[in-house]
Order: C-alpha cells, then sequence, then structure tokens
C-alpha cells in the first residue's frame, strides 16, 4: 500500500469518484464451499485491524516506497544521510535495521484495545515492499530477528507470532499481509541491473530460472507462514502488479498510460510488465496448509481474489461482491510524527456508512519504532468500543437494506427481520431530535420501535412511506450512546 494525504472530510466527498471507479471492477466468485463459509462469517465481523510496521517507523516515512526509483510524492527520499544519491539512501535506508529496537512493543495491549473497540479479525505486515520480514523467516536474513538488528534478542523477536497469539488470545481472528514484490530478493532486483520502478528489474521471459527462483522463494515464504505461525484465517496480498498477464492486457494498460498526462512525452513512471507469481498453485499449497483460507490477491481479477479492498476511500452506495474498505486511522499507513486521527465521531460514522453499504471496514493504525500505538489511537478505538457496547447489535452480521442512507440516516437489517436506522449526529449536534423522521422504512403497523441502550418503546406514526417517530425528553436527556443513536424497527412492509 501506499500513503496518501488522508483527510477524513475527503473520503466522503470524493464518494462520486470512488463509485466511477469501482464500475470497472470484476469480482469471479468463489467455489470451495469452506471458503464461502469463512468468508460469509468474515462479511458478519464488519470490523478489522490493519498494522503497517517496519523500519521504516524510525524515520516517520511512507512505508518502504521511497526506495523505489518513480516519480511520486509517495517515493521522494527526504532521509539519510545523502538523500540526493539513490544508491547512498538505499545503503542507509537498509541501515535502518540495525537500530530497530521496539523496547515498548507490547501486543498484548493492542488487542486488549482492538477487542474493546469491537474489531473482530486483524491483518499485520509480515513483510512489506522493501523485503523486511518482521517474523523469523528461514529464507532471507533480511528480518527482524537478524543477529545485526538489535530486537532479536528480546524474548518477543519474532514479532508476528507475539502479535498473533496476542490477538488469538483476545478471540480475535488473524491475517497475514504478504508483499508479492521483495525489493530486497536478488531474484527480484537483480543487483546485475539498476531498478527500473516497482517491478523486476530484469525480463523473467529473458532469465526463467531467475524467475521460477523468486516464485520458489514467495511460495516458501508465504508456506511458512501458514505453516509455523498457527492458525491463519486470511492471507491478504500486497503488490498487486506482480501478476499474470497476457498481451492483450499489456497492451490495454500501455494504452491507458499513453492517454494520461505522465506519459504524453513518451515518459513512463512505471512498466506493465509480465510477472507471473502462479497464484494458482500457491492458494492450492496454502489452503492444503489452512483450509478455507480466504485469499486476497489484491487488485488482480480473478478466483483469487475472494474480496475486494478499496483503499483509502468508501464507495458511495452498495456493491455486489464482498468488500472491504481500508482506511488510515491517522497520518498515513506508516507511523508519522504527529499524526492527526480522525475523531471518534468521524470514524464511527465511517463504519456506519461502511457497513450500511454492505462491506467492512479495516482501520489502520501504525506502531511506533519503539513499539507503541499512539494516544490519539487508543482514544479513537476507546471511543469505538463505548459506542459498539450499546450498538453494536445493529453493526455484525447484519445486510444492507434500500435505501442505505436517507440523509444522514442510515441502515441496515438482521437475519431476523428488524431494521436499524442510524442517526448520525451533525456537527455541533449533542443529542437526538425530539422528532425523527424517516421517509423510505415502512414499519408494520403496531409494531415496535426502541433506540438501542434503552427499553422505552417509541410513539410512532405513518407518514407517506416512512414514520416519524417521537423521542422523549427524559431519553434525550440520558442518551445511551454518542456520535450516532440507533432505533431499532421490530419488523417493517416489504
Amino acid at each position: 500500500m501506499k500513503r496518501g494525504i488522508f483527510i477524513i472530510a475527503l473520503l466522503f466527498s470524493a464518494q462520486i469518484f470512488a463509485q466511477a471507479i469501482y464500475e470497472d471492477e470484476r469480482y469471479v466468485p468463489e467455489t470451495d464451499p469452506l471458503v464461502l463459509k469463512n468468508l460469509d462469517e468474515w462479511q458478519g465481523k464488519k470490523f478489522g485491524l490493519l498494522m503497517h510496521w517496519g523500519t521504516y517507523s524510525q524515520w516517520g516515512i511512507v512505508e518502504s516506497w521511497s526506495i523505489c526509483p518513480e516519480d511520486y510524492g509517495w517515493c521522494e527520499r527526504k532521509k539519510g544521510s545523502n538523500p540526493s544519491n539513490y544508491n547512498d539512501y538505499i545503503k542507509d535506508y537498509e541501515g535502518l535495521r540495525k537500530t530497530f529496537n521496539p523496547v515498548k512493543f507490547d501486543p498484548a495491549k493492542w488487542a486488549k484495545a482492538a477487542k474493546y473497540a469491537g474489531m473482530k479479525y486483524m491483518v499485520f505486515t509480515t513483510k512489506h515492499h522493501d523485503g523486511f520480514n518482521m517474523y523469523d523467516t528461514k529464507y532471507s536474513d533480511y528480518k527482524i530477528t537478524s543477529k545485526d538488528v538489535p530486537f532479536h534478542t528480546n524474548p518477543k523477536a519474532d514479532v508476528l507470532k507475539e502479535i498473533f497469539n496476542s490477538f488469538r488470545g483476545e478471540g480475535i481472528s488473524t491475517g497475514a499481509y504478504f508483499s508479492k514484490p521483495d525489493w530486497h530478493n536478488e531474484n527480484y532486483w537483480d543487483p546485475y541491473f539498476p531498478p527500473f520502478d516497482r517491478n523486476v528489474n530484469y525480463d523473467p521471459a529473458l532469465y526463467p530460472e531467475k524467475w521460477q527462483k523468486y516464485v520458489d522463494f514467495t511460495h516458501n515464504q508465504i508456506l511458512e507462514i501458514l505453516t509455523n505461525y498457527g492458525k491463519v484465517d486470511i492471507l491478504w496480498l500486497d503488490g498487486g502488479w506482480v501478476r499474470k498477464r497476457d498481451l492483450v492486457n499489456i497492451k490495454e494498460n500501455y494504452d491507458e498510460k499513453f492517454t494520461e498526462n505522465e506519459s504524453k512525452n513518451g515518459f513512463i513512471k512505471h512498466r506493465v510488465v509480465d510477472q507471473d507469481p502462479k497464484m494458482d498453485e500457491l492458494v492450492a499449497k496454502a489452503r492444503a496448509k489452512q483450509p478455507g483460507l480466504i485469499v486476497v490477491d489484491r487488485a488482480v481479477h480473478g478466483k483469487n481474489q475472494n474480496y475486494l479492498t478499496p483503499e483509502g476511500r468508501v464507495p458511495a452506495k452498495t456493491l455486489p461482491y464482498p468488500w472491504e474498505s481500508c482506511i488510515p486511522a491517522g497520518g498515513g499507513w506508516s507511523y508519522s510524527p504527529g499524526a492527526e486521527y480522525m475523531t471518534g465521531r468521524q470514524g464511527i460514522h465511517m463504519l456506519i456508512d461502511i457497513v450500511a453499504k454492505g462491506g467492512n471496514l479495516l482501520l489502520n493504525v501504525a506502531p511506533s519504532p519503539e513499539g507503541e500505538w499512539d494516544k490519539g489511537a487508543y482514544d479513537l478505538l476507546q471511543a469505538y468500543g463505548d459506542w459498539m457496547k450499546v450498538n453494536s447489535t445493529a453493526i455484525y452480521n447484519t445486510k444492507p437494506i434500500e435505501p442505505y442512507k436517507e440523509e444522514n440516516i442510515c441502515f441496515t437489517q438482521n437475519k431476523a427481520g428488524n431494521v436499524f436506522a442510524f442517526y448520525l449526529a451533525k456537527e455541533g449536534e449533542d443529542k437526538i431530535p425530539a422528532e425523527v423522521t424517516v421517509k423510505s422504512i415502512s414499519p408494520k403497523k403496531g409494531t415496535k420501535i426502541t433506540m438501542l441502550g434503552s427499553k422505552t418503546s417509541l410513539k410512532w406514526t405513518k407518514e407517506g412511506n416512512g414514520f416519524k417517530v417521537v423521542i422523549p425528553e427524559s431519553l434525550r436527556n440520558n442518551l445511551p450512546a454518542k456520535e450516532a443513536w440507533t432505533l431499532k424497527i421490530d419488523a417493517i412492509n416489504r
């Protein structure tokens, strides 16, 4: 994943653009019955945690991308002894392992905070594009347990093991983020050639043995994680440019590039390369190790992308396939000093909006170089948890119901047929209005309407195709939650 400027307000204002992107996306349904079962359960979990963490956190920079020789903002080099020289920068960047010593690493604290927030699954970066392994792999020395990494003597040096065990201990299912490209590996970026861009720096068709070595390396590392680290529920693969392509696809992609401003003079910031990781073969081997494993081969159309992952954006409406918006809680994907986190109101409203459209929210929190979370992250998760204690039944195991959202009111429905209407507090609004009108949901005659967290049966009257509900002053002065209030409608006319 790459870093973007994260401004909460823009997420919702950009929804029309986001939907245009989604109209071009395709989905191939899974056929494995156990995977389908697990995918259905995953869709009911609704809320997860993503963590980007590596040696790059010491510089407070975008994860990995600064060592990529592309001309994008997220690839800028501003740290090290001589950032204007690419080779010097790479040496300094890879030297960060020699000072990486997160002695305050306490995954049990993270897991407790995630559980309180209502998160049901997590995904951790076992390896990002830079190739630094946050686990004890036997296939590379560029890892947190290497002798030249100060943290290797710590009892918690195998970070992945500690994180997975801590989160499983809180009943949270586990996912392994894994980067298909590895810019440290000699069979991806061959030292004989300079790196050109994010892609393999040689032609796999001219050097098939070298490419096969890289494919074997990638498969071995993934199978190592699925063998040595207990139950893994999700394999979350990043680096969608590492994929099998045919000549038609390559031509289409280059045609698209030459219609963009960056390519009008023939300069291309990154190429399109057929680099087949033999994903079908890998997934078969992976599920032999972990039956029912959910696989997310991000941004690669095909059967190995069990759900789609809109990055840093929320679609404007429901999507016809399983999906998850992955969003930074504050700053970027990786740790940035002084990051501003979304408020509880912003975070809770985002979760409701996503769930009402049938999606999941994967919220990213970036640990510091010392192995801590910022106070802003804990405050946000606390706000989520306080709200979820009252309202979680309207979030988990629900499905969308038209019209999904009506002004500042969102809707979900559970398997029993109950409908939930979330009134999202407007800016500066600390109470739900005395009367709330819903235009598009029609309760059955005599049905009961309550507010979650209260046993008071609310008076309501039919209005057109909808209804108006009265909130008594006694309830308005003693509301069970902040940020958003949930009306439960026992039964509606269909």
